[in-house]
């Protein structure tokens, strides 16, 4: 066989292979996963949009905020959970059965949205919870949670293993440990 030819072949038979690959991964893209998700936790258009909006808000607000399902995201610190519109508990919708809990070695925190940030890194991160929610203090036993003002001086603290209810609405930083 002329070298051209075998070239030829070999380069349709890599289009052949290639075209169903690269057609799954455009049907496999995040943002058509996110919208599966949404479908599936049955949110209407309408609320599939006002979820998106206030994922692209977080991410707006927080250069290191990634987006891992369609109202999950990492955060510094730890991951962020957004009650879906619809919902009346907070669920991750990539995992709809799965109850949120707070792991052992983690501070989880509810806001008076219904969203859920859970940390389990240590550092002083900036905080963006509304309203009166709750807090679960699940880090090892004696390990002190600080909250923060505006200005950054200590508005409270809390010492594990501990949980209760607290207002949200004017704490700008956390340092879990």
């Amino acid at each position: 066989m002329a070298p051209r030819r075998i070239l030829a072949m070999m380069t349709a038979t890599a289009a052949l292979i290639a075209g169903p690959v690269l057609t799954a991964q455009a049907s496999t893209s995040p943002q058509n996963t996110f919208a599966r998700q949404t479908r599936a936790a049955g949110l209407t258009a309408p609320q599939a949009a006002e979820l998106r909006q206030r994922v692209d808000a977080v991410l707006a607000s927080d250069p290191q905020a990634r987006q891992i399902s369609a109202n999950k995201l990492a955060i510094a610190g730890g991951d962020l959970v957004l009650r879906a519109p619809g919902q009346s508990e907070t669920r991750d919708l990539a995992a709809p059965d799965q109850a949120l809990a707070c792991a052992d070695g983690h501070l989880c925190i509810r806001d008076g949205q219904g969203s859920t940030w859970d940390y389990y890194y240590c550092g002083y991160y900036d905080f963006r919870g509304i309203g009166d929610g709750t807090f679960t203090n699940n880090q090892s036993s004696g390990t002190r949670a600080r909250f923060y003002n505006l200005n950054g001086s200590e508005r409270w603290s809390n010492v594990a293993k501990d949980s209760g209810t607290a207002s949200w609405t004017p704490v700008y930083h956390i340092r879990p440990c």
